[in-house]
């Protein structure tokens, strides 16, 4: 998925302007609110992790390892994957909200599902993972950071630090005058930067695991293309457009050619200056044109609003007449092919029409972007999830129109929401 998403840090570091936007400080911001955790968790982990330290090093030196030290450790081992299930809720509580500060993009509705849930389900035990993460792997991730910005430090300051000593360290050599110490100052100003992007760097893949271990497993809350099929809905859609005509050539058009008959005969019998004259000319007028008109929607089928407002316009027509909150974000730019424009429109009511119907959702989101030549449509809800093409939503027929146009659709819809339909239609004229 991208973007016309929410952005979030791993997309940003991409950017040329990162330094100059607010992710470095945002990144701060989740580094700093991740040492309390990390370090209460890094903390308790050390009541077992040193004395099996302990035990790993006498054995390597060949020694016996004591009782004692082994009861400590079985029964220090069996408590913490008794409390970890436990604990992890607060800690996974305490992430989802955290989470947003360097990744805005909603994770799936966490449901409380009794304490049994907690040593029995696949999800629970990834919070512990995630918990044991936090409390292992990201303080020594922290503490290298931390060495490497102290280093940094060293080197900017080394040209006061030598004017106030005799000699000072700085990395591999040491200065005795801040003349000798005025080039790794310049270095060190100059890496300040890489180490800006580090920091970045370091909060983006911490995210990533929270979101990974978090969001469920890839298959549930990842993207996946429904299936589809092209020659079923094209030949469904030259099917039905040719019954429309051969019941409009059969049925409609005698009629409306005998009305137009009857209303031409009637013209002359009724004269000229007669004040039916003029209500009937326009009424045979109309009827003339009538035929046109209905060739004219048999041919292509397209929505008037879609002609009237364009695209944004009508799909901000169909939020207006949603009995939820729909909003809609629109940043087209260049007129879009007809079968593109049509498309889309399609896609948005029958999303939203599955929003309504099915997804027991308070609010909706529609976006519509330009990304390396296609259009993405993307609707979101805060509902229950679970959509499936396999039970009926109309997501199937909405995979085959898309797909009749070129382009693919997509779905994340895990379990308590939030639900994701994606479309990418290609702007070629």
């Amino acid at each position: 998925m991208t973007t016309a998403s929410p952005p979030h840090l791993a997309e940003a570091l991409r950017r040329p302007g990162y330094l100059l936007s607010p992710w470095p400080w945002r990144a701060l911001a989740y580094v700093v609110t991740t040492v309390p955790v990390a370090g209460v968790l890094s903390v308790g982990l050390l009541v077992v992790g040193a004395p099996l330290l302990a035990a790993v090093n006498a054995v390597r030196q060949g020694r016996q390892v004591e009782l004692p030290l082994v009861l400590f450790l079985t029964v220090g081992a069996l408590m913490v994957l008794a409390a970890a299930p436990v604990v992890s809720i607060a800690v996974t509580a305490v992430e989802r909200q955290r989470l947003g500060i360097v990744d805005p993009r909603p994770l799936p509705a966490h449901r409380w599902r009794g304490l049994a849930a907690r040593y029995t389900t696949a999800a629970a035990w990834r919070e512990v993972a995630h918990a044991f993460w936090l409390g292992s792997l990201v303080p020594l991730l922290y503490w290298v950071f931390a060495l490497l910005a102290l280093l940094d430090l060293t080197l900017v300051a080394s040209p006061w630090l030598a004017g106030d000593a005799d000699e000072v360290i700085v990395v591999w050599t040491t200065v005795d005058t801040p003349g000798e110490a005025a080039p790794y100052a310049v270095v060190g100003v100059l890496l300040v930067p890489v180490l800006w992007y580090a920091l970045g760097a370091l909060a983006a893949v911490q995210a990533a695991v929270a979101r990974w271990l978090l969001g469920g497993p890839a298959e549930g809350a990842a993207l996946r293309e429904v299936t589809r099929s092209r020659a079923r809905l094209v030949d469904a859609y030259e099917a039905e457009r040719r019954r429309i005509e051969r019941d409009m050539h059969d049925g409609a058009q005698p009629r409306l050619t005998s009305l137009t008959l009857q209303l031409g005969l009637a013209r002359l019998d009724v004269p000229e200056d007669s004040p039916a004259a003029r209500p009937l000319a326009v009424a045979h007028d109309q009827a003339k044109g009538l035929m046109a008109v209905l060739r004219q929607i048999v041919h292509g089928i397209r929505p008037q609003s879609l002609t009237d407002l364009g695209l944004a316009g009508a799909v901000r027509e169909l939020a207006d007449e949603a009995t939820i909150p729909v909003t809609v974000h629109a940043e087209i730019g260049q007129p879009l092919p007809e079968l593109t424009e049509s498309t889309a429109y399609y896609v948005v009511s029958e999303s939203l029409n599955n929003v309504l119907r099915h997804a027991g959702a308070t609010r909706a989101e529609v976006r519509l972007t330009r990304a390396d030549g296609d259009l993405v449509v993307e609707v979101s809800d805060d509902g229950h999830g679970g959509a499936d093409p396999a039970r009926g939503t109309g997501l199937t027929g909405l995979a085959d129109r898309v797909a009749a146009a070129d382009g693919r659709l997509l779905l994340a819809s895990p379990p308590g929401g939030p639900t994701l339909v994606r479309v990418e239609l290609p702007c070629r004229p």
